[in-house]
This record gives C-alpha cells, structure tokens and sequence, in this order.
C-alpha cells in the first residue's frame, strides 16, 4: 500500500498535474521514443499524431491522481488498460521504462515544484499502480495459455477467405497456418494482428472480432480509414489489408483479449445493442453468438449507418430475426441515398436519439452495449444518463486509446 505521506504529497501536487497533464504526456513519448526506440511499436502512430494517446494518458494520470486514496474506483479502467497491454504483449520489463521517463518528464514539466521529496512520492505512487499492472496482466497471460487450444503471444494465421462487406468494409476470415482449432473466444474481444507492412513491419493493430465464437474461424471486419482533413496518416493498416492483402496471405495475431463482453445473461433482462458505423463489429459478435445459443433474453440490435453504400452486415442484421421472437432489429439511415427507403433497405431515417431510445427500448431495466465513432457514443452516453439508466448497465468499447466517456462528452 501507499505510505500515508505518499498519499499526502500525491493529493498536493494533483492541481499542477492536472493543469500540465497533456504538456507532461507530451514530453513523456518525446523522451521514451528516442531514449528507448524499441518499445515504439506498442505504440499507433496515427493516435501518436493526432494527440489521441496522449490525452488519454493525460486523462489516466489525472484519474490515478484523484483518485489516490480510492483505487477500486479505478478497477473499470485498469481492466481496460491491462486487457490491451496483454494484446499488444507488453511484459513486467517494460515498467521501469514507462516509469523512468514520465518521472522524468513531470519533473521536467514541473521544474522547482518537483522537489526529491515530491519525486520520492511520485516514484512510489508510480511503482504501486505498475505493480498492480503487472499482476493483473500475468494472470491474463496465464489465462491465455490455460485455455483449450490457447496461446500466449504470435502465432502465424493465414487468410482463408475475403468477403466485401461493403464500399468501406471487408472481412478477413483466418484460421492457424498449424491447422490447429481455435480457442473460443468471448463475444465482444478483439485480436492483435500484426502485419509485415513495409514501413511498419511490427506495428499491431486491435480487430475486433466479428462472428460468433463457434463459427471455426476468426473473422475480422475492417473499415478502411482514410488522413484526416489536419494530415494524420491514419489509415495505414487498414488501407494495406484492403489493397495488398489476398487470400492464403499469412501475419501474425496475437490471442482473443478485451473486457466488452456480454456481463450479466439474465432470461428476464431485455439486451440493447447499439451500433454506430464499424462500431458493429463486437456487437454483431454478441448477437450472434447469443442466437446461437438460442439465449432466451430479449434482445434489441439496432445499427446505425449513413446509407446503404457503406452500411455492413445488412443481411446477417436481419437474419439474427429470423424465427426468434425475442430478437428485434432497427436499422438507421442519416443520409439514405435516392431509393433507399423505397426499397426498404432502413426502417428508420434520422439517428438514435434520446426520444427514440425511450419510446423503442426498456430503458428501465435492460442492460445496454454500444460502439461507433466517438459523437455517436458521446450522444448514446448522455441520452442514456438523461435517461437515468444506472451505470452498471451500461457497457461500451472505444477503438482507440482507452479513456473515459464521460469524461470526452464533459
């Protein structure tokens, strides 16, 4: 634990923290990338470029400071946090790393204020939140392994088959270069693949996984992403699975991780599904898999897409349906094309709004799961609170670095 001087320092210093969080996180990559290049690769440029990691870091750094005296507040996050250290296959070695240049980069950052004393407590507070990274993430690790057919680390897969799903999306179904089965993986987790791309060959990539988890194989459904309109260069693996990879390719993936998983599976407890654009990629993975084990809560699975042009899964949505009276589908369009709605290709035009979410859903009572881009997943997150759905029934994922939804829709 914490001395209580620790503590008291910790809780001093958390205003001026808070107040050079980004600059901090800023210097903090800065001096990790050219002290220690190798731990780069953990690391997605793009977010890099974009600010996103370190905001999130930033966001982090402040959540542990406030929260000091209170860490089971943190436990949600350390989940998230740690589920994704496995995925990337980052080990008890690369703490002291981490830790020597962000002590470096506060005191940099914080210049007289960050005396020894200060730097004592922020050393200490710094080795007991890696200490219980490390133990979280060892038993991931060992979890991964203890499953049947399970592994811990890479293992070369090969791309059976292609399917576009479509102008914008395509998934890759891949099975072990081994012949060997698969683990079955829970509804809602993502794998790392790792792709030899010519300029980054050992840069990995979370993919969530799209089908149930009995299907035989691993599929992942890809949207390509394209630069921003301020010049990031995102876009860079997925731009490559669309137009080098084939089928009979083979890369790395690491094992099925993640914490967005189906929590409670109560017979009497309605389920909201709430897709926004690639967004349905976990989503669909839980309604399928809950169909197939003929799961008898009621479930609501509502997409939202701008048209048909780029909407995915049109057909798997509707057939989830089919012959199952517990199971209810609504596609969104916001900006259909011409015939779209003549040709019954939505049942709805407009977003998911407040309105709808409790006029359509058992917002009292059911559990709800949603992901898309992050003003869909801001909207879905207010309108929920407005609507006073407690908490606990409410679970999301974000694609991209892990950070606080309430805290991006503040």
């Amino acid at each position: 634990m914490l001395s209580p001087q620790t503590i008291q320092i910790v809780r001093a210093v958390t205003p001026v923290v808070a107040a050079n969080a980004q600059v901090i996180t800023r210097n903090f990559y800065l001096r990790m990338f050219s002290d220690n290049p190798e731990v780069q690769p953990f690391f997605n440029q793009a977010h890099q470029l974009s600010g996103m990691q370190q905001n999130a870091l930033a966001s982090a750094i402040c959540a542990y400071f406030t929260n000091i005296e209170n860490l089971e507040a943190l436990r949600p996050a350390i989940e998230v946090i740690a589920q994704k250290h496995c995925s990337l296959g980052i080990l008890a070695e690369h703490y002291p790393i981490f830790g020597k240049h962000l002590l470096a980069a506060i005191k940099d950052v914080m210049g007289d204020a960050a005396t020894e004393e200060v730097m004592a407590a922020m050393a200490e507070a710094y080795q007991f939140l890696a200490y219980i990274f490390v133990g979280r993430e060892q038993c991931l690790y060992e979890e991964q392994t203890a499953v049947d057919a399970g592994w811990k680390g890479y293992r070369p897969f090969i791309v059976d088959r292609i399917v576009r799903e479509s102008e914008v999306v395509t998934s890759f179904y891949l099975r072990r270069l081994d012949g060997r089965r698969l683990p079955t993986f829970k509804p809602g987790q993502y794998i790392t693949v790792s792709i030899g791309h010519p300029t980054t060959p050992t840069s990995p990539r979370n993919y969530s996984l799209s089908d149930r988890t009995d299907a035989g194989h691993f599929r992942i459904s890809v949207k390509r992403e394209v630069a921003t309109s301020d010049g990031v260069p995102d876009g860079l693996i997925s731009t490559y699975l669309h137009d080098v990879v084939q089928q009979n390719d083979c890369f790395l993936v690491g094992p099925p991780c993640g914490e967005f998983t189906i929590k409670t599976l109560d017979d009497d407890r309605p389920i909201v599904l709430l897709a926004g654009g690639i967004g349905v990629t976990p989503l669909l993975s839980m309604a399928k898999t809950l169909v197939h084990q003929n799961v008898k809560s009621p479930i609501h699975f509502v997409q939202a897409a701008r048209n048909s042009r780029v909407h995915a899964f049109a057909e798997e949505v509707r057939a989830l349906k089919e012959d199952r009276d517990n199971v209810q589908t609504q596609i969104f369009y916001d900006e259909p094309l011409d015939d779209d709605v003549a040709q019954g290709k939505c049942d709805l035009v407009g977003v998911i709004d407040l309105n709808w979410l409790r006029n359509a859903t058992p917002w009292s009572v059911a559990e709800y799961y949603f992901c898309g881009p992050m003003p869909f997943m801001q909207s879905i997150y207010a309108s929920l609170q407005e609507l006073g759905v407690d908490e606990a029934r409410i679970h999301f994922e974000f694609f991209g670095p892990s950070q606080s939804l309430a805290a991006a829709t503040t």
